[in-house]
């Protein structure tokens, strides 16, 4: 975890290094202070010496300036590398994510990561600003003090060593206690940011069910969990403080009692005495900075454990050594494929898959809900590898091309259909980046989704909100299969994304299809079989198992399950597949 972390300070080394060196110079000149004060009270006052109140004087002025500048420098590093480690680590943990493949992504819940990228980052920041400069600080003042009291007395010296090995052992226990504690609260953050993040993008949901109060609920307990988890935490934090002014209060009136002994007797000048009350203070504030730091980092170790998980975390899929960077076609083949999510049961979800698909085909994918039939398309773009067997495209196995040129030639339109922020024109060329309108114009019309962008009051530059909030379903649907189209792909898989567009429209995107991209290899998923009618061939998938894949028309003859849909759809009025009254 250590050297994963550290490995992200990268340009800030210098800063990094420079922070402790002036923060040592600061505290040197602090303690050098108080033995300049003893010299003018005992050399100078006492002796009724001006020459040497003056000359001790201007020695002490400079050397606080000079404090002033290293305390100032310091800061100023510290801050640099503490806000430039963590740019860092947000940065290398994003990009991290962006390398994912869906089974890494699947471990990690989406307000785990949103949590980790904040919360957790920030409560590192912090921690790692005071390790440079603060947890510095104090060691280096406890330890100067101490040599400084030792030289003065060392018979009094002994009352701080006392108080060091009481305090630490008040810290031990402390910290002890409450970081199990802190390592629950981040847990129960990640609940809170997932009823937050589900709240609110589907309240529209929420208003139409009228669950405000059960959500309102929901959120409430999530963030009484915390609360708890906090307090209970936060028990053995506040004893920090009362143990550290009941160990300053004992130095004080032990170091009045014992010194005042000293001074009568003659074994200590009063300047000497007045100096170790200085040196005491510091030695104290420097036990209490500390402790605060201890309670800076239980919080942060928690954080920087998940930090690391996520940065630690190796991606299921990579390129190989020497990948393929041209797909020849669009053809497709399954050998005896099956497959199984690594974060679920560990049953298979595809089984014994053997199938062959032409370039230039139209493949129609019906299935019931749980059927394996969007899994069946990842596996050919790659989002997840298969468990056995392969899966090839252009004859090539999936696994030996290059990922980026192997998605850009297979264009997948996905379930859950997703806009980003910004004009169509921009949501579009996420498909090509260096498309023209021209190109992007077309794109939209092989979708049929020019004839509402043009009713818009600024066309393809209309703004789309994140989400796509501000266009209906059907709409959103007929921009992202534009955006599919944009990538010129050699195969265009649709997984139900036609669902929310009325049948004449998908009449019509299929009709431009054919006469478009004839040489385009075409999977479309759907349970409304009118859009599977002119397939060349159509692949019943049942309990991720092929029941049948053949024609529509030997299907209708000799497959129960396409027999019963089309009964049921076709010829008693246009349930979906999943409405069937029985399963064969």
């Amino acid at each position: 975890m250590l050297k994963t972390l550290l490995a992200e300070v990268k340009q800030y080394k210098k800063v990094t290094l420079l922070t402790p060196l002036f923060t040592a110079a600061e505290v040197v000149m602090e303690v050098l202070i108080p033995y300049v004060t003893a010299m003018i009270i005992d050399q100078g006052i006492n002796a009724g010496n001006m020459q040497a109140v003056l000359k001790y004087g201007g020695l002490m002025v400079l050397m606080a300036f000079a404090s002033l500048y290293f305390g100032t420098q310091a800061g100023r590093h510290a801050a640099m590398a503490a806000t430039g480690f963590a740019a860092n680590v947000r940065d290398d943990m994003y990009k991290k994510v962006q390398e994912y493949s869906f089974s890494n992504i699947d471990k990690f819940s989406t307000a785990g990561l949103v949590t980790r990228l904040t919360t957790d980052v920030t409560n590192l920041q912090n921690a790692f600003q005071m390790i440079i400069r603060i947890a510095v600080r104090p060691p280096l003042m406890l330890v100067f003090s101490i040599v400084m009291c030792v030289i003065i007395s060392p018979d009094l010296s002994v009352i701080f060593l006392v108080a060091v090995l009481f305090l630490a052992c008040a810290l031990v226990f402390i910290t002890s206690h409450a970081m199990p504690a802190f390592n629950r609260v981040f847990t129960r953050y990640d609940d809170l940011n997932a009823s937050v993040q589900e709240n609110v993008s589907a309240i529209r949901v929420v208003k139409a069910f009228v669950r405000e109060d059960y959500e309102n609920q929901k959120f409430r307990k999530a963030a009484g969990n915390l609360k708890d988890l906090f307090m209970k935490a936060e028990k053995f934090i506040i004893l920090n403080n009362p143990v550290m002014m009941l160990t300053v209060y004992s130095c004080i009136i032990a170091l009045s009692w014992f010194g005042a002994k000293h001074v009568v007797a003659g074994n200590m000048t009063t300047g000497n005495l007045t100096s170790m009350f200085s040196y005491v203070m510091s030695i104290l504030m420097s036990l209490m900075m500390l402790s605060m730091v201890f309670v800076m980092i239980t919080m942060s170790i928690a954080s920087a454990k998940r930090i690391s998980e996520v940065l630690n975390e190796v991606p299921d899929l990579a390129n190989p050594e020497n990948p393929v960077m041209h797909v020849e076609d669009g053809s497709i083949d399954f050998n005896h494929v099956t497959f199984s999510y690594k974060s679920g049961t560990g049953a298979a979800v595809l089984k014994d898959i053997d199938l062959h698909i032409k370039s230039g085909e139209t493949i129609g994918i019906l299935g019931p809900t749980g059927s394996g039939k969007s899994t069946f398309v990842s596996l050919i773009s790659r989002l997840y590898d298969a468990t056995q067997g392969e899966v090839k495209v252009g004859g090539v196995n999936v696994k030996d091309y290059d990922m980026a040129v192997l998605r850009d030639q297979v264009s997948v339109v996905l379930q859950k259909n997703v806009l980003f922020s910004g004009t169509i024109i921009d949501n579009l060329r996420w498909g090509n980046e260096n498309a023209t309108e021209e190109e992007c114009i077309a794109a939209c019309k092989m979708a049929c989704a020019d004839e509402f962008i043009e009713k818009m009051p600024d066309g393809y530059h209309t703004y789309i909100e994140q989400g796509g909030t501000n266009v209906s379903g059907g709409q959103r649907q007929r921009l992202c299969i534009a955006r599919a189209l944009m990538k010129n792909p050699k195969v265009l898989i649709l997984d139900d994304s036609t669902s929310a567009v009325d049948t004449a429209t998908d009449a019509s995107i299929r009709e431009a299809f054919r006469k478009t991209i004839p040489g385009t290899t075409k999977l479309i998923i759907s349970q409304r079989l009118a859009s599977l009618m002119d397939a060349d061939r159509v692949l019943v998938l049942h309990r991720g198992e092929v029941s049948g894949f053949d024609t529509p028309e030997n299907l209708l003859m000799n497959n129960e399950i396409y027999q019963e849909i089309y009964t049921t759809q076709v010829m008693g009025g246009g349930a979906d597949f999943d409405s069937a009254p029985a399963q064969a």
